[in-house]
C-alpha cells in the first residue's frame, strides 16, 4: 500500500485558507518558517518549536513539524546565533519543514485554542472582543457549574493542574472571558466586556491589583497548558485532509 502525502507549499496554502492568515495583525510570520523537502508524509505537532519537539521530530522521522510558537519574533535578535542556530541547523539538516500559526491559531472558530479549551472546560462562546476579536466571551454550558470554585474545578480536572485564582471563588458564574496563552493584559477588556471571571495562561502584577479592585475573578491557568489542543486539531485536520500520518507530542512545560 503507498503511503498518502501532501506537497509542502500545498499544505502551506491550505492552511493559509483555512486559518485566514491574511487577515491578523502578528509578532511572527505564520505559515512556512522553514523550508523542509517537498513531500510530506509524516507530521508532528507541538505546542512550541522548542529543540526537544526537533529533536522527537527527528527521531520519528518526520517530514515536517507544525507548532502554535514558531520563530522570528518582532523584536527578536535577528541574528543566527546559540540556540537560534542549534534550531535551524536541526531543521534543515534533516529536511523537516516548519509551520507555525499563532494568532490565526488562537481564533479559529472551531480548532482554535480558544474553541477547543472552551469545548474542554464546557463553555459556549457568545461573542468576541479586543484587537483581531481574539478573546472569547460566553457561559457555562451546563447548569451544574454555578460557582467560580465549579469552573476552577474543571479546570484542574481537565488540564491537570490547579489554576493560580485572584478573587472570590464562591461568587456566582456569571459571564465568561477567555483567551489562551498570555492575554493577562486584557483583563480590563474582559470587565468592559461584561465579564466577571477571566481565565488566560499567564499572570502579572498589575492583573492581581485590577481583579482585586474589580471584583472580578482573574485565573490563570498555565501558558502552556491552554495551548495544547489547538495544533492537537489543527494536525488532525490535516492528516484527515490529506491522509498523512500525524503525532502530536507535548513536551511539559510548568509555565
Amino acid at each position: 500500500m503507498l503511503e498518502k502525502s501532501v506537497d509542502r507549499d500545498a499544505l502551506a496554502q491550505c492552511l493559509a485558507n483555512e486559518l485566514q492568515v491574511a487577515r491578523f495583525r502578528d509578532y511572527c510570520p505564520n505559515g512556512l518558517q522553514v523550508e523542509g523537502r517537498r513531500e510530506i508524509k509524516r507530521l508532528i505537532s507541538g505546542v512550541t518549536a522548542c529543540q526537544l519537539l526537533l529533536d522527537e521530530a527527528v527521531r520519528l522521522e518526520a517530514d515536517a513539524v507544525l507548532v502554535h510558537h514558531g520563530y522570528f519574533w518582532r523584536g527578536e535578535d535577528m541574528r543566527v546565533i546559540g540556540q537560534k542556530f542549534k534550531r535551524l541547523k536541526t531543521l534543515i539538516e534533516n529536511g523537516i519543514s516548519l509551520f507555525a500559526y499563532h494568532l490565526p491559531l488562537d481564533s479559529h472558530p472551531t480548532m482554535g485554542n480558544n474553541a477547543q479549551l472552551a469545548q474542554l472546560l464546557g463553555l459556549q462562546m457568545q461573542g468576541r472582543f479586543g484587537e483581531d476579536d481574539i478573546a472569547w466571551i460566553g457561559s457555562a454550558v451546563s447548569s451544574d457549574m454555578r460557582t467560580v470554585a465549579d469552573l476552577a474545578a474543571v479546570i484542574e480536572r481537565e488540564l491537570g493542574r490547579a489554576p493560580t485564582i485572584i478573587g472570590d471563588v464562591t461568587q456566582e458564574l456569571g459571564k465568561v472571558a477567555w483567551c489562551t496563552g498570555a492575554a493577562h493584559s486584557m483583563l480590563g477588556s474582559a470587565i468592559d466586556a461584561g465579564a466577571n471571571v477571566f481565565l488566560s495562561g499567564e499572570i502579572s502584577e498589575p492583573t492581581v491589583h485590577l481583579a482585586r479592585e474589580s471584583g472580578a475573578v482573574y485565573m490563570a491557568c498555565g501558558h502552556h497548558a491552554t495551548e495544547r489542543y489547538g495544533v492537537q486539531a489543527l494536525g488532525s485536520f490535516v492528516a484527515e485532509q490529506f491522509g498523512i500520518e500525524h503525532q502530536f507530542v507535548d513536551i511539559a512545560n510548568p509555565v
